[in-house]
């Protein structure tokens, strides 16, 4: 029981670490660094440096830029590289309404359910054709008063609703549909 102790709090020491090597090769390639080592490419110095092919270089940086993207929002983070990459594939705001949705969720955090996560949040375009003939009459009358109050706040140059709550609404409204998506997912 001791040993396991042990090795646990040596692994939740170095959690972070894919994160902090990700961080630190970012700032090497983005300053070119890696030539005060007489490297010409990143690649090359990745490499030699710490035998390190690009493919994997290059997972760190994007699996560091998922996690500072994702820090705003929470304490839970991916744990791994392999947990991060699913995400990297997304751009700032679906990285982030996708992880709430996950942790939202409750499924178990590994790299398998976080990649099915997001592929079921994936729909093709013949679906998406498909799921426009479904949309409610009572939605569509919403959306075209919603689209009409927009109009008029635009025409008087958002005297009486500033732009910031327009933009506000429609963040809100864009997080509640990649939610349901998610729900019924």
């Amino acid at each position: 029981m001791e040993r396991l102790l042990e090795l646990e709090t040596l692994i939740a020491r170095n959690q972070e670490s894919f994160y902090k090597i990700g961080r630190a090769l970012k700032e090497i390639r983005d300053n070119h660094l890696y030539k005060l080592t007489l490297f010409d490419t990143f690649e090359a110095y990745a490499r030699a440096r710490w035998d390190m092919g690009k493919s994997h270089a290059y997972r760190l940086i994007k699996s560091y830029e998922v996690i500072y993207n994702l820090s705003p929002i929470g304490d839970k983070m991916p744990a791994n590289e392999s947990q991060a990459r699913p995400l990297a594939q997304l751009d700032s705001l679906e990285q982030r309404s996708i992880w709430k949705a996950i942790l939202n969720s409750g499924m178990e955090l590994t790299a398998r359910n976080i990649k099915k996560f997001i592929d079921a949040q994936k729909v093709s375009p013949e679906a998406r054709s498909d799921l426009t003939e479904q949309i409610s009459t009572d939605y569509m009358a919403a959306v075209k008063v919603m689209l009409e109050q927009v109009r008029v706040a635009q025409h008087d140059h958002w005297q009486k609703t500033s732009r910031q709550a327009a933009l506000l609404w429609n963040r809100v409204i864009h997080e509640r549909i990649l939610s349901k998506g998610a729900d019924n997912g």
